[in-house]
């Protein structure tokens, strides 16, 4: 499966973003996708994951409750909705699939290119 993220830019702090991947292939269905950041000189993080259906979704801490994943498989895309956005939140967003469930890094196997995302203060 191939990924192409979008949607980043510059948003003020308190602002909102939406991401969006798309996904080729007639696979998509049956990964778990995850979004992923990488704040300068940090590790990247799996900050939202959704399991195949969409039925089951997980976060990490410090987005919980300000961000959403969702996805359409009608239309192979995944997205991650972003509201009272951080400065701390400032990262490359990356999209992630995964065959073998959202919950491990080490599960995704492939991955978007980025799309960066600017939260001033």
């Amino acid at each position: 499966v191939q990924l192409q993220a979008s949607g980043g830019g510059l948003v003020q702090a308190g602002g909102s973003l939406r991401l969006s991947c798309a996904a080729s292939g007639r696979t998509f269905s049956t990964y778990a996708m995850g979004w992923f950041r990488r704040s300068p000189g940090k590790a990247r993080v799996l900050v939202a994951a959704i399991n195949w259906s969409g039925g089951s979704t997980s976060y990490a801490g410090s987005v919980k409750g300000r961000f959403t994943i969702s996805r359409d498989n009608a239309k192979n895309t995944v997205s991650l909705q972003m509201n009272s956005l951080k400065p701390e939140d400032t990262a490359v967003y990356y999209c992630a699939a995964s065959p073998n469930g959202y919950s491990s890094d080490f599960a995704y196997e492939y991955w978007g290119q980025g799309t960066l995302v600017t939260v001033s203060s």
